[in-house]
């Protein structure tokens, strides 16, 4: 059992002595000792024991100093024989009982100072000291009490800052007061015949305590003479000795205990009961105490002091004092927390003084004896200033339970417990055997199976890698290298995993867990195992780098504590490696959960491991893919690959799967080109050499599928190296380079000139190819949409590099007539656009369609900046349009082409008030019959006609217009509230304030504004 306390003898009455002792009282270094003889002995305890229960005193006097040594002894202290003892220390005073009455006398002298005749005929009395601030003055003054029960009366005493108050309140109860308890400052209990009551102080209040059995406090149970009596002390009724006597004492804060008999009662200081169990005695106790933080019991009838824990009420320590009767405890004034540690016990010939060993040496042999439960509750109850390092004690302790609580088969209590004290994730994985843990495991199964991974042994391996051989032949040489990375990993923790597991302790029933057992710990498993991934992501980016509050962490956290991060690594000593710094430990860690957690959910929750492998891990690559491949989980098994950018792999057994002729069931969904185009569209631009390589495949199988991969309306697909693509796709097909271009130009407004000359260079090769050529009668149509698409594009782009594409199209060539008038165009040089328009082309009509474009695009804005001048003789200074550039070569064409009359005429039909009447005519030929120029005449007139029309009526509105201004100015507008024009006024008071500066405008000049607003006039300028 523990050894919490060590009984010592300080004082021992010689053979001699014929006095018995009946009282005793301990204070400081001094004991008291009441005899029977009315004598007091004062001794001074020069043993003083320590908090590790060892001497104070050097070990060289041991021999020559007394435990104890006798003072003085006051022979007529009393008359009779000395009942109780007490001090109040702030008053100075010693307080004793005998012959029923209470006297009062010096703490240092011991001289009788004042007898309490108010409480003759007392039987017992309590005293406690509290600091109680004043509620007015807020000013705090020690408060003494003292409190003496007279059969049913409790009289009170008190002391204010050591003077007595001359009120003395009674309360008188139902039966016989029996024994007494401060549970605080201002409330008492008393027990009585059969119950117990609390009584506050200062209200006179009384409140029944209602309890289990012989605890009593229902009604009628004080009726009667009695009615303390109980089934087992009723053996004679006249023996009152034989009525339990009711005791009590004070707990921890706002605790107390009451018993009676073997019934126990927990209550807070209100009288509330707390509703624990009770203690289970054996024997009536004949006295209780607490020493912080035990609950002491003493058997006078055995002779033993029993220690007990007052919170799960366990038996901890019996300690065999022979003929003890007595126990005293310390009162504490203030504070319970470091009470009683020299607490004494006493018979009426011998003093024991009890010592403490340390508390850290009994939470040591409480888990060495494996009292785990004793241990964690010890822990809780104590100051953390009472031991090194509580906390990392608690969670040790606690772990250890919940390995204890494993082996039992009670996972849930075990996994939860883990996850409370976040303990180390490896250390929970080791109890879980080869399947689950890997060869972390510490399980008989795994040390065999590592014999045999040793020696040599591979035909689990080789049957692991026939799944995917048996999907296609040349699978086999990857799956062959994956399990090869995975042994060579297996041999090198063989030699280690061992240690290990030795270090942190075995399982002894681990080797018989497996199916449904198995099973249920892999399902908790998993909470703990997220719990972890959680606590992980603290520290660890997904890309496996520290975060940087984590390298804050010790600084947060006073020494001897474990840090956050440190609570997911097991103690460095159990560690191979023991220069690995922190990052690299908990990326180890990190991989660890993530693949234990894997394998929890391939082995219980398959559905949950598709979902792991969307989000950032750190799982182990070689042994997913392992297990994947195993249970044909092609699907997830890409899913995996893409969330650790293991692309290539990916994208490998994609095209395996894609390209097989026959498809299978299990794997339907990667059967064709489109889950790897899907994939492709996933990857980053970064990856754009990956992207070319396996792109190739799906545009020869499915082309318009393959190519949104390019030309999507994705981040990814936008943002690619254009020019990489590009030269891909043209060694593939000019097609697809066309529609890239096409996509990138048109959708995406790329004004790259390389690429705009790209394109023409593109549209050109197909032109001149012999695909095209060589079937121009089979297939005039789509060389003819190839070549609108050409020239729509020389129009529209302004981008490319004209006279390089001039020069890469033939003067003499009859396909190109029509592009080298676009580009010529683009150059400026109309003339000689429209010469192979009207010479080489021979079409009147995109000749006139190129002057219209021309007139709109670049003649329109320059006739618009100089609207402002209409008049007749402007128009005719104005430089010659294109329209006469056409005239011009219509009428007077360079040999050897002839004049063309017809569209001459058409052109001066239409565009008549265009051409300037002194440079057309310049052009006609003098054989021209003037009836044939009658339209441009008609258009030319009537040009001017409505020139000077609208230029009549502009100036009318403008005089309307300005009629009607002055008007306004002179009448003002018609509105009902508004001023009469110039006669509309305004009124100027001294109130009244500028609106600009807002001072009052006195004899200033003012300014009216349209909207009746007046300012200071030179604010008007502001």
């Amino acid at each position: 059992m523990l050894s919490a306390f060590t009984a010592k003898p300080i004082v021992e009455l010689k053979q001699r002595d014929k006095s018995k002792i009946e009282a005793i009282l301990a204070y400081g270094d001094r004991l008291l000792i009441g005899l029977n003889s009315g004598s007091l002995r004062i001794y001074r305890v020069n043993d003083v024991v320590d908090e590790n229960g060892r001497s104070e005193r050097e070990p060289s006097s041991q021999s020559q100093i007394k435990a104890a040594e006798l003072l003085r002894e006051q022979e007529k202290f009393s008359k009779h024989k000395i009942e109780q003892l007490a001090i109040i220390k702030e008053t100075n005073i010693l307080i004793s009982l005998s012959n029923a009455l209470v006297s009062i006398h010096d703490l240092q002298s011991y001289e009788l100072q004042d007898t309490l005749t108010k409480a003759k005929g007392a039987t017992a009395f309590a005293v406690t000291s509290d600091i109680v601030k004043d509620e007015v003055t807020g000013i705090p003054s020690i408060v003494s009490r003292l409190a003496v029960a007279v059969k049913r009366r409790l009289i009170l005493w008190s002391w204010h800052d050591s003077e007595l108050s001359t009120e003395t309140p009674e309360v008188t109860l139902a039966t016989v007061i029996k024994s007494m308890t401060w549970a605080t400052g201002t409330k008492i209990v008393a027990g009585l015949n059969s119950s117990y009551v609390m009584v506050d102080v200062e209200t006179s209040a009384v409140t029944d305590i209602v309890g289990p059995g012989s605890i009593g406090g229902g009604p009628g149970q004080d009726g009667g003479r009695f009615g303390g009596v109980g089934v087992a002390s009723i053996g004679y009724m006249g023996m009152s000795s034989m009525i339990p006597k009711p005791l009590a004492t004070r707990l921890g804060e706002g605790e107390l205990l009451l018993a009676r008999d073997i019934n126990t009662h927990f209550i807070d200081t209100n009288g509330h009961a707390l509703g624990r169990r009770q203690i289970p005695w054996a024997v009536a106790p004949e006295a209780i105490g607490y020493s912080y933080p035990y609950l002491l019991s003493l058997q006078t009838s055995k002779g033993v002091l029993e220690v007990r824990n007052p919170e799960t009420l366990g038996l901890l320590q019996s300690i065999s004092l022979p003929n003890a009767a007595q126990l005293h405890v310390p009162q504490p004034n203030i504070s319970l927390a470091h009470a009683g540690k020299g607490f004494v016990v006493s018979s009426e010939r011998c003093v024991w003084r009890m010592g403490a060993l340390e508390y850290d040496a009994q939470i040591d042999a409480l888990a060495d004896r494996g009292k785990l439960d004793e241990a964690i509750s010890l822990l809780g109850m104590l100051e953390d200033t009472l031991l090194k390092d509580k906390e990392g004690r608690s969670r040790e302790i606690k772990m250890l339970k919940a390995q204890e609580l494993f082996d039992q088969r009670r996972y849930r209590s075990s996994l939860d417990l883990f996850t409370e004290v976040s303990a180390p994730p490896e250390r929970v994985i080791r109890l879980f055997p080869w399947n689950i843990s890997g060869d972390l495991s510490i399980s008989v199964e795994n040390e065999a199976r590592l014999h045999r991974t040793s020696t040599g042994n591979s035909q689990d391996s080789k049957h692991k890698t026939t799944s995917l051989a048996s999907i296609s032949r040349d699978d086999e040489n990857d799956s062959k290298s994956i399990k090869d990375v995975v042994k060579k990993a297996g041999k090198a923790e063989s030699d280690t995993s061992s240690v290990k597991g030795k270090a942190i302790g075995s399982s002894t029933s681990q080797s018989s867990l497996e199916g449904r057992e198995l099973r249920s710990a892999t399902l908790e498993l998993q909470s703990f195992l997220v719990d972890a991934r959680t606590r992980l992501q603290r520290f660890l980016s997904p890309d496996g780098s520290l975060k940087e509050q984590s390298n804050n962490m010790d600084q947060e956290l006073g020494e001897g504590s474990a840090t956050a991060a440190d609570s997911l690594l097991v103690p460095r000593v159990l560690t191979e490696e023991l220069d690995q710094d922190r990052g690299q430990r908990l990326r180890d860690t990190a991989k660890l959960v993530d693949t234990t957690l894997f394998r929890a959910y391939m082995f219980a929750s398959p559905s949950l491991a598709g979902p792991l492998f969307r989000l950032p891990n750190f799982c182990d690559a070689d042994v997913v893919k392992e297990k994947l491949l195993e249970t044909e989980r092609f699907n997830d098994l890409i899913d995996f690959f893409y969330g650790k950018r293991l692309h290539r792999l990916a994208l490998e057994l994609l095209r395996k799967f894609g390209e097989r002729d026959q498809e299978n069931e299990k794997i339907s969904q990667l059967h064709g080109p489109e889950r790897t185009v899907a994939y492709l569209q996933a990857l980053p631009p970064e990856m754009i050499d990956l992207i070319l390589e396996f792109a190739y495949w799906p545009l020869k199988t499915n082309t318009e599928l393959a190519m949104e991969i390019f030309v999507a309306d994705t981040e990814n697909a936008e943002t690619l190296p254009r020019r990489k693509v590009l030269d891909f796709l043209q060694t593939i097909d000019k097609r697809l380079a066309v529609r890239y271009l096409e996509h990138i130009i048109e959708e995406l407004n790329d004004t790259s000139p390389e690429f705009h000359q790209r394109l023409i260079d593109v549209y050109l090769e197909g032109l001149r190819s012999e695909e095209f050529r060589g079937r121009r009668h089979q297939d005039q149509e789509e060389r003819d949409a190839w070549n609108g698409k050409f020239l729509r594009f020389l129009k529209t782009s302004p981008h490319y590099q004209f006279s390089k594409v001039l020069g890469q199209l033939p003067r003499d060539d009859p396909d190109v007539y029509e592009a080298r008038a676009i580009v010529l165009g683009k150059m400026g040089q109309h003339r000689q656009a429209l010469d192979i328009y009207v010479f080489k082309l021979q079409n009147p009509d995109k000749a006139e369609e190129y002057c219209n474009q021309i007139h709109l695009t670049e003649e329109m804005p320059t006739l618009s900046s100089t609207s402002g001048d209409s008049s007749l003789s402007s128009r005719e200074d104005r430089p010659p349009s294109i329209y006469h550039t056409l005239l011009s070569l219509y009428l007077s064409p360079p040999p050897p082409h002839k004049s063309q009359w017809g569209p001459a005429l058409n052109i001066l039909a239409k565009h008549g008030p265009r051409l300037p009447a002194s440079s057309t005519l310049d052009l006609i030929p003098e054989v021209l019959p003037i009836k044939e120029l009658e339209s441009y005449f008609r258009a030319r007139i009537r040009s001017a006609n409505t020139l000077v029309s609208s230029g009549r009526v502009a100036a009318r509105l403008r005089e309307v217009a300005n009629i009607e201004m002055e008007a306004k100015l002179r009448l003002g507008d018609d509105r009902p509230d508004a001023n009469g024009g110039r006669n509309r006024r305004v009124t100027i008071t001294e109130e009244r304030l500028c609106g600009v500066c807002h001072r009052r405008f006195g004899g200033s000049a003012i300014k009216v504004l349209p909207d009746d607003t007046v300012v200071h006039y030179g604010c008007s300028t502001r």
